[in-house]
């Protein structure tokens, strides 16, 4: 008889985001004359740069000629592209790695869930709290997170590693031995990241007990900021061009490690379940690295010019507060209205247009996500209207 596999029916709802994504749809289609301000997705606003934009058309006239036409990757990824990463993301900070190393996917996302597939289950994990859903769904998918308690929204087999703006968003290490410590920095929620001396602190711990520590850089980069598997053979990174090189419609991502056993099995792993990328996303992610520091530039202006305007935005918001990140691309904005966060942030797009992510995706309450990435004007605009809505709250309290 055929059936189901039990750890999918464990997870706790559907999945958050996707929800969200299909309210702020409803929405518009509701409200077609109205403005959706979004503040808290992260998504791209701000088109290709103008370089990249003339290589792709490039890109294209080559798939047009038989000399030059390119069908099924190669099983590893185009060498072109993982030479590219090393040189650019790695050689470029004096990282000397090869690329050999590099493992070609579609996405950190990705990469974060199915490599738990080459882990045994009985594995014990450890996760920052709050963090982004997909290191402890996916694992609550493979069944090594236990059984779920609603009212902690907590799983009983995960160690959770407390992020609270009293310890500046920093994971204090679990007194409890995991196999396998999954972290994301910067982090998502939050912004926040290790500096120097906390990351080897890290590692001396992580090396003591012979630990796997799994950290998905997808946000690093912004500040030539450290990576794992620069530093600890057992560190392994995920990472890609969505956030701070602006095109997650490529789906290009990768994996790196020193760990080459690790390496074998995952591109092992992907001759039974994967085919390749397509030609033109690895060209065209391949260009985006290239032209990185042009791309790099435009960001970091504009995320500096965002966290000076929310500095100062706060001082006349009381009942608001942030740990502004030094490196991160979002945060995590707290406020102290008695009122859920999802409820919230309904009512808030709702009046307004204006959107959060809900503090609630990630599983913790009188917060919101606040994207420091977005357009400088829409940033501006949005906070605005946002302070109206909140004096008619005030009024209410």
């Amino acid at each position: 008889m055929f059936k189901i596999n039990d750890n999918y029916l464990k997870l706790p709802g559907s999945y958050l985001f996707s929800t969200i994504g299909k309210k702020v749809a409803a929405y518009t289609a509701a409200n077609p004359d109205k403005e959706v301000i979004k503040l808290g997705i992260g998504d791209v606003t701000l088109p290709l740069a103008p370089a990249v934009i003339k290589r792709l058309h490039s890109a294209v006239d080559e798939m047009a000629v038989k000399e030059t036409f390119k069908g099924y990757a190669p099983d590893l990824g185009y060498e072109f592209l993982r030479t590219t990463i090393v040189e650019n993301d790695y050689k470029a900070r004096g990282c000397d790695i090869a690329a050999d190393e590099i493992f070609v996917s579609d996405g950190a996302k990705s990469d974060s869930g199915n490599i738990g597939d080459i882990f045994a289950v009985d594995n014990k994990i450890a996760v920052c709290d709050p963090v982004y859903p997909v290191y402890v769904d996916t694992n609550a998918m493979a069944g090594r997170t236990g059984v779920y308690n609603p009212e902690t929204e907590k799983w009983s087999d995960v160690i959770y590693m407390p992020c609270t703006k009293e310890n500046n968003f920093v994971p204090e290490l679990p007194k409890e031995e995991p196999d396998i410590i999954y972290l994301c920095f910067p982090n998502n929620p939050t912004g926040t990241t290790l500096d120097h001396e906390e990351m080897h602190q890290l590692i001396q711990i992580c090396k003591k007990h012979d630990l796997y520590v799994l950290v998905d850089e997808i946000y690093r980069g912004l500040y030539q900021e450290e990576s794992i598997s620069d530093l600890y053979e057992k560190g392994i990174s995920t990472s890609g061009l969505s956030k701070v090189l602006s095109t997650p419609g490529l789906r290009i991502g990768w994996i790196k490690t020193k760990d080459k056993e690790l390496i074998r099995l995952i591109n092992e792993r992907r001759d039974y379940s994967i085919i390749s990328s397509g030609p033109i996303n690895d060209y065209l992610g391949a260009l985006t690295l290239k032209y990185s520091k042009e791309i790099l530039k435009r960001n970091r202006e504009i995320l500096e010019e965002n966290k000076c305007y929310l500095k100062e935005w706060l001082k006349a918001h009381p009942h608001l507060s942030c740990v502004i990140p030094k490196y991160g691309t979002v945060c995590f904005l707290k406020y102290d209205y008695k009122i859920d966060s999802n409820t919230f942030c309904e009512k808030l797009q709702e009046e307004t247009g204006v959107f959060f992510v809900p503090g609630c995706c990630f599983d913790v309450e009188n917060h919101l996500r606040f994207g420091l990435a977005n357009d400088s004007q829409i940033v501006k605009e949005g906070l605005e209207v946002f302070s109206n809505w909140l004096k008619k709250l005030d009024t209410s309290r």
